[in-house]
């Protein structure tokens, strides 16, 4: 028998009820017993809802990330967090906010640093490591988590982070290098898998997913030597790598000792032939048969032809399930009552990604027959999807045919135009601005959600963000910004905002996936030829421009990040997909520059993340990505200046692509990592102007003059000061006005006092 698996699941709600609850908890309002109450039924409810698979994941489940989680299990937690003066989920929250339940400025820490989660959407806590780091095992709520879960059913799976995929994905406050660390961490996993066997535990999920990326002979060795030293009272392993291929890693990999190896073969298949010659003869071959990442529905007869020759050479060793944890699609379908009709068949969301898994399990056991229905149902509606005219336009793929590379380039090269926007612009040394958006009050929300719900007229609606935006720049000319933005009151999301305005692409209510924290999104899909309705941006920017003497950004998001914070079409390359996105921003960057908006800003913060793990396919990906970029955005005149914001990137081994990019001016989140990533720029001698960011938006802390005077000093040390704006790290719609306006008020301060020393001296 075929066995089935999954190996995560959404932890935030199909209506995002862990985002509100911690949210609640966060403000005081809820208690931690109230809380844990409430999780405990979400779990208990994702539980049921997988109930079709053989083997549920358990760990899965998280407060804010499953890295920060396994930092707690280890007992590796920052020291400054004081965790003697704190429960241990305010200890948790501390370590991941910087602040928790019942904390004050003076009380509060600097969070851990957060970036992307391989190539993906979802941030993750960054481990920290020191020549003084130590392990101790602290499982209780895992451990809680596992007999919660023993209640309802035995077949349960432990998901934990390998311990080399830990090391690998942390960082060291001193010299120290990660495998340093392999001994000291080892016993605690030891512990770990001793006590798990104790409670009767048959299976552990151990996800590596480094072994799909690039690794030196020395990791290699590291994971060879690891696993051979696992205690032999243990549960069996079910080694799970995700988010691409072994390739050369695969060989010894068939050879570690453990008891199952998974793959993610959702988009290629190439490892699968070899894999089944190296394992051993008793080794479960796990595969990642549907994609964990997409929402579209699985051609199942087609798997099917290619899984059955495979189920019947290795029959019960054949484990299948999702290539990856569920955690990056939204949780279920059929509480979507207004997406598209035609649209909506073609989609597969958690919930249904694990009844395609059921019906394929169950035509391996059983027979096609035994589904034949399900089996014809879903070949009709690949069919749909295949021959929908909604997919194509021709008018779009012709204009990407008719690109050409004069497209791309400025009119001038940056030092020459850069003197026509400075004279254009006339802003002071330090000059500072933020990146885009404001604080998304209540009553924004309600405005909005009653205009899009029909129960305001637009002239009302109209009048009504009007009014936000005008009190937003006057708030702005009050804190004394120089370069002003019109606050983004009418915008959801920087992606869903501009995906909701785009032909060929759909939405749903509550297609929610989370990006951070208590952070979600609900990504576009994008399900045809992409085209611009009509302009997006230009009369809430222009209005706002109206009001004031000072500059006013237009904001817009790139093509590459709405690409990859999307649910991207999987029947053409994403690059031409890409290259439709860029012409539409393209058109409406054209119309700012025609209203008399002088800078535009065009965030790109996902292009880092759209790096495959590969390094020798990475030239490809950046070719077409920075490509796509300057096609938005090279078409205007040398005084237009042109702004981008990249954040919570590794930008040393993208520089030189983030420098052919060719923007006037790059934005980057840099004050969680105390501006370490501003050395890139440094040792690259970064040739245009940069605004690292001095404060952490993502913190309710309210950082200093003097912390940013500090970090605008250790900067300016290294860049040339006529070339550095000052801004926070990133947007702040999820901060409120009491957090903002005193952090803003104490950043121009600190432009201020720069500028004053820059004249004395």
């Amino acid at each position: 028998m075929i066995t089935t698996h999954n190996l995560g699941f959404p932890r935030i709600g199909a209506k995002r009820e862990l985002k509100f609850a911690v949210e609640k908890y966060w403000r005081g309002k809820l208690t931690e017993s109230e809380l844990q109450r409430l999780v405990t039924t979400l779990r208990q409810k994702h539980w049921q809802q997988q109930d079709n698979i053989d083997w549920i994941p358990v760990g899965d489940f998280s407060f804010y990330d499953q890295v920060l989680d396994a930092s707690f299990i280890l007992g590796n937690v920052p020291t400054r967090t004081n965790i003697d003066l704190h429960t241990e989920l305010d200890a948790y929250f501390r370590v991941a906010r910087g602040r928790s339940v019942g904390d004050t400025e003076a009380s509060s820490i600097a969070a851990s640093e957060m970036t992307k989660w391989f190539d993906t959407n979802y941030h993750y806590l960054v481990p920290e490591f020191s020549s003084t780091t130590e392990f101790k095992l602290q499982a209780d709520r895992l451990l809680a988590q596992i007999d919660e879960a023993l209640q309802l059913r035995d077949t349960i799976k432990p998901v934990i982070i390998g311990p080399l995929t830990y090391l690998w994905l942390g960082k060291s406050l001193d010299r120290t290098q990660p495998l340093d660390l392999l001994n000291k961490i080892l016993p605690v996993y030891n512990e770990l898998l001793e006590l798990l066997f104790k409670r009767g535990i048959q299976w552990v999920q151990i996800d590596e997913p480094i072994l799909a990326t690039d690794l030196s002979a020395e990791w290699c060795e590291a994971f060879k030597n690891t696993y051979s030293r696992f205690s032999k009272n243990r549960p069996r392993i079910l080694l799970a790598s995700y988010f691409g291929q072994l390739r050369e890693n695969l060989d010894w990999a068939c050879e570690l000792p453990v008891d199952g190896l998974h793959l993610d073969v959702s988009v290629s298949n190439s490892d699968v032939a070899q894999a089944i010659e190296l394992l051993p003869a008793d080794m479960i071959l796990s595969l990642g048969v549907i994609s964990g990442r997409n929402v579209w529905k699985s051609d199942l007869n087609t798997l099917l032809d290619w899984l059955e020759p495979i189920a019947s050479r290795l029959q019960s060793r054949l484990w299948i399930a999702p290539s990856c944890s569920l955690l990056h699609v939204p949780v279920d379908l059929s509480n979507e009552e207004k997406i598209d009709r035609e649209i909506a068949p073609w989609l597969a969301f958690a919930v249904q990604k694990l009844d395609e898994l059921n019906i394929l399990a169950t035509a391996l056991n059983d027979g096609r027959q035994a589904v034949a229905d399900k089996l014809k149902d879903n070949a009709e509606a690949i069919a749909a999807r295949t021959n929908s005219p909604r997919t194509r336009n021709l008018d779009v793929q012709q204009r990407v045919k008719d690109i050409s590379a004069d497209d791309t380039q400025r009119q001038s090269p940056f030092p020459a135009r850069s003197i026509e926007q400075r004279q254009k612009l006339n802003l002071p040394i330090f000059p500072t601005t933020t990146i885009g958006s404001f604080p998304q009050t209540d009553e924004i929300r309600r405005t909005r959600r009653q205009f899009k719900s029909g129960n305001m007229p637009e002239p009302d609606y109209l009048k009504k963000m009007r009014s936000e935006i005008a009190d937003c720049i006057k708030r702005q000319e009050q804190l004394g910004l120089d370069v002003l933005v019109h606050g983004e009151a009418e915008r959801n999301d920087m992606v869903e905002y501009f995906g909701e305005q785009l032909i060929g692409c759909t939405f749903t209510e509550y297609g929610w996936v989370q990006s951070y924290g208590s952070r979600c999104v609900k990504p576009p899909i994008i399900y045809g030829d992409i085209s611009r309705r009509q302009a997006m941006t230009v009369g809430w920017t222009e209005y706002a421009q109206s009001l004031t003497d000072k500059p006013v950004k237009g904001m817009l998001t790139g093509p590459v990040t709405i690409l990859n914070w999307s649910f991207v079409r999987d029947d053409q390359p994403r690059q031409t997909t890409c290259a439709q996105l860029a012409l539409a921003i393209r058109d409406e960057v054209l119309d700012l520059e025609r209203v008399g908006i002088n800078i535009i800003q065009i965030d790109e913060p996902a292009i880092r993340e759209g790096l495959p793990l590969r390094h020798r396919d990475a030239s490809a990906y950046l070719e077409w990505a920075i490509g796509c970029f300057r096609l938005a955005a090279n078409g205007v005149r040398d005084e237009t200046q042109i702004h981008t914001h990249m954040c919570y990137s590794e930008f040393n081994e993208i520089i030189q692509s983030i420098t052919e990019m060719d923007a006037d001016v790059i934005t980057i989140e840099a004050s969680r990592s105390n501006m370490e990533l501003v050395n890139a720029f440094v040792d690259f001698e970064y040739p245009n102007d940069i605004g690292p960011g001095v404060y952490d938006i993502h913190s309710p802390n309210i950082p200093s003059t003097d912390q940013m005077v500090d970090r605008l000093q250790m900067v300016s040390e290294h860049l040339p000061q006529e070339r550095l704006w000052v801004n926070p790290d990133c947007g702040l719609k999820t901060r409120k006005w009491d957090e903002v306006s005193p952090a803003i008020e104490n950043m121009v301060t600190a432009a201020s006092i720069l500028r004053n020393l820059v004249a004395v001296n």
